[in-house]
């Protein structure tokens, strides 16, 4: 992607990050916990590590994970992925992703993705040689506009790229907004990779509801899914895609020229994992809505414009009624005034505005964390 004379671009993420260790600031940017996984998974992968599981796996994954995909989207979904030739194991979601575009789509084919979009997608999208077409989310609601995706599908569209829970904005697509794009699939024979990476991180007796479950779309659609999120083990990097087995096979063709397979005992750890019972996920849930109703009440408290997610571990806001306009000087200015750090949404957006007010706060930290973060920024912004 780099040709002659281009100098390769940093992630904005990796900018922040630096910026943090720089000013010794909370970061509530890049979306990984402060914590680590539950103790009993950790062992897992331990112990598989001591029974000698360290060399490569198969392409696909290790049979106990993909036995434990398939049976974790039977339970929760009623979806019965092949763990033989439906389900393919990946170092994580994004690798998953740049698969399935690199099988699905061609030179001049169109993917479309709703925006803002997470940056990697349109990376992914032009290695396989393919264009990202983005339909708007728009605020306050970020719902989305149907006839807008409607309006977006030309005779070179391949692919719909649909994220939900979605980031940046914390938006789950409702019941009605799926079947839509289901209907809007179908009639124009359009494939669709889904990045449900958030699947378990839904608010408010919101519900997620994988595109896959709906009636003609199973055969049409590769979900993609992540332990990292879900378990807060996101360095261990194990992601999956699912799905009927001639699109599934089409991935792993892919795939095997990227990382072909890895992380041999984080595998069996993740199988683990995917067996935590109810219990677990309930928590979770209810940890993590409690940081998010921290973390919108500090944040209006101090002055933003807060957009409440209905899922994710994100919150998006608005800087303008702070006498704010531009999200990325906002952003590279916080480390240094506040001691925080957070990410402007225009790099999340492919055309529009130079500058745009949202900025993104991540809320997967430990509560003390967040109070202080809220406290260096409620200080710094007075």
């Amino acid at each position: 992607m780099n040709g002659p004379g281009r100098r390769p671009q940093t992630t904005i993420f990796t900018t922040m990050s630096a910026l943090a260790q720089r000013h010794g600031a909370v970061n509530l940017g890049q979306g990984f916990p402060d914590e680590s996984g539950p103790a009993h998974i950790i062992e897992a992968a331990v112990d598989a590590m001591r029974e000698g599981r360290n060399q490569y796996p198969p392409l696909a994954g290790v049979p106990e994970l993909r036995q434990a995909i398939s049976e974790h989207q039977r339970h929760w979904y009623g979806l019965t992925p092949d763990p033989d030739d439906g389900v393919m194991a990946a170092a994580g979601a994004t690798e998953a992703i740049t698969a399935a575009m690199l099988a699905l789509v061609g030179p001049g084919d169109e993917v479309i993705a709703l925006e803002p979009s997470y940056d990697s997608y349109k990376a992914c999208i032009e290695i396989a040689g393919g264009v990202l077409v983005p339909v708007r989310l728009e605020a306050p609601g970020f719902r989305l506009d149907l006839d807008r995706l409607a309006a977006a599908v030309t005779e070179r569209t391949r692919v719909l790229l649909v994220n939900s829970p979605h980031n940046p904005t914390g938006t789950v697509l409702h019941r009605e907004e799926l079947e839509a794009i289901a209907a809007l699939a179908i009639e124009r024979d359009l494939l669709v990779v889904t990045d449900e990476v958030y699947e378990h991180l839904v608010f408010d007796g919101h519900e997620h509801l994988p595109l896959a479950s709906l009636p003609g779309m199973w055969e049409r659609t590769v979900t993609i899914g992540s332990a990292g999120k879900t378990f807060s083990l996101t360095g261990w990097k194990i992601g999956w895609a699912t799905g009927p087995a001639d699109l599934i096979a089409r991935v792993k063709d892919r795939k095997q020229w990227l990382s072909f397979a890895s992380g041999t005992p984080f595998q069996y750890g993740i199988a683990t994992a995917l067996a935590s019972g109810e219990d677990f996920y309930r928590e979770y849930i209810a940890g993590y809505q409690e940081r998010r109703d921290l973390m919108v009440a500090g944040l209006e408290a101090i002055g933003f414009e807060v957009y409440q997610p209905e899922g994710t571990y994100f919150v998006t806001t608005s800087i303008a009624p702070l006498g704010y306009e531009d999200g990325m000087a906002f952003c590279l200015d916080l480390p240094e005034r506040c001691g925080v750090v957070a990410i402007p949404n225009q790099v999340f957006y492919i055309d529009g505005p130079a500058t745009r007010p949202e900025v993104r706060f991540a809320f997967c930290k430990p509560v003390h964390v967040l109070e202080e973060g809220l406290q260096r920024l409620g200080a710094g912004l007075a």
